[in-house]
């Protein structure tokens, strides 16, 4: 009897197995029948940018793709942001997929039929609108995604919920925005959201390539500002005051020797860049005033705290040291994208199937900065990197065109179809395990 329990309990495992592999199989078929529509929309949106907080056109065109595959819409969330719910056939977890739909204040350089001609207004300068940094490839690659599950929508064990984000590269001065006010919103409740998934095409990576890391996969991001007080003399005679712009220089190397001395950088990386160094009015007069401004990259809590205290200590007893003051006020912007190490580890195998010939590359941590860590403070998410490199024989070309935020950025659209497999077979095994 014993024998016969065991053998039924085997063949129905082996049964539900094979059903859910011929479901992944279905929903891959279907993503790569898809794949030239996505690259379509891709060009849309790139064709079509808009900025922080001013998503407004992406938005509806996201929305209205929605509302034609049956999904649940929601719009307005975090001034801009959209988010379709689509519920499984069956029960089973709830699963959130990120993408961030704003553009830069860019002005793109190439010679694409679909290049952007936008021109908008950031900072009180006119200035051309780009999408340099993928966020147009995000948005078609998680549409397409929505597509693909939507015609599985029976089979499905649970709810997706897609969410389309604004003002990932940061709200404009004086505005709120992104994922910070997509939480407060509440886009993680109603329903509530168990695990959440987030990708980046790279510029630099191999097409079919996938890159992730388990912990801090990208740096928590702040601003600083130093504020130097001296006293302001004719340039001919220094000793007449108190030199602000010279103590901003001892400041400034005070700050690396709090990297390269104090930190440990065996443990994780970390940056302090100055951006901004203000001061003066005329060549020959010694100002009263000097201001930097800068940023801080830190990928561990503590080593953060740490560097935060100490630029504190520097800043104000050089300038003391020198018959100055200083005042260090340090804003802590995005906190850092930790990928969750359990989960992290569970969705592995997915990404494997989903990278081209395998090939899943654990990396290192990047210093730049994600708002997806915002997410991942309320619930377990795990973000990772997906191939978009332009193969080019000539290795100037090459390197102009990996380098996001810039003019000549450009990725190959054959990396999208890696990135709607991996967010398909992420989604459909983990509703398979849970």
């Amino acid at each position: 009897m014993r024998n016969i329990t065991l053998s039924i309990i085997l063949l129905c495992s082996f049964s539900f197995i094979c059903s859910a592999q011929k479901l992944n199989d279905k929903a891959i078929k279907k993503a790569e029948e898809l794949e030239q529509r996505v690259i379509e929309l891709r060009r849309h949106f790139h064709e079509n940018p808009e900025l922080s907080n001013r998503e407004f056109n992406t938005a509806e065109k996201i929305a209205e793709h929605l509302k034609s595959l049956g999904l649940e819409v929601t719009t307005g969330i975090a001034k801009t942001g959209v988010v379709g719910i689509l519920k499984g056939g069956k029960p089973g977890p709830v699963i959130g997929l990120r993408a961030d739909i704003d553009a830069l204040p860019v002005t793109e350089r190439n010679e694409l039929s679909f290049k952007s001609q936008v021109i908008s207004e950031y900072n009180g300068k006119e200035t051309g609108v780009m999408h340099a940094c993928g966020h147009d490839t995000h948005i078609a690659i998680l549409l397409g995604v929505a597509e693909v599950l939507s015609s599985v929508k029976n089979d499905l064990r649970g709810t997706v919920k897609f969410i389309f984000q604004p003002a990932e590269e940061g709200a404009p001065p004086g505005e709120e925005g992104g994922a910070e006010l997509m939480v407060k919103e509440g886009v993680l409740t109603n329903p509530d959201v168990d695990v959440i998934f987030g990708l980046h095409i790279n510029a630099g990576t191999p097409v079919g390539q996938i890159k992730i890391k388990k912990g801090g996969i990208m740096a928590a991001s702040d601003r600083f500002v130093v504020k130097i007080k001296g006293d302001q003399t004719h340039g001919s005679t220094p000793w007449g005051g108190t030199d602000p712009i010279a103590i901003s220089g001892q400041i400034i190397n005070g700050f690396q020797h709090i990297i390269s001395r104090h930190t440990e950088l065996t443990k994780e990386a970390a940056v302090i860049s100055i951006g901004m160094v203000q001061a003066g009015v005329r060549f020959n007069i010694i100002p009263e005033e000097a201001t930097l401004t800068g940023t801080i990259r830190t990928l561990d809590t503590k080593m953060r705290d740490e560097i935060h205290r100490r630029m504190k200590l520097v800043a104000t007893n050089i300038a003391e040291s020198h018959g100055g003051t200083a005042e260090v006020e340090i804003q802590k912007m995005v906190p850092v994208t930790y990928n969750n190490f359990e989960l992290t580890e569970e969705i592995m195998p997915s990404l494997k199937k989903a990278a081209q010939n395998g090939d899943l590359i654990e990396t290192k941590a990047v210093t730049g900065g994600e708002d997806f860590a915002y997410y991942q403070e309320k619930i377990p998410g795990v973000y990772f990197f997906i191939g978009g490199k332009v193969e080019n024989t000539d290795p100037n070309i090459m390197k102009k065109t990996s380098q996001h935020h810039t003019p000549d950025f450009m990725i190959d659209e054959a990396g999208m179809l890696t990135g709607m497999k991996a967010f398909i077979h992420i989604t459909l095994d983990y509703m398979t395990s849970n």
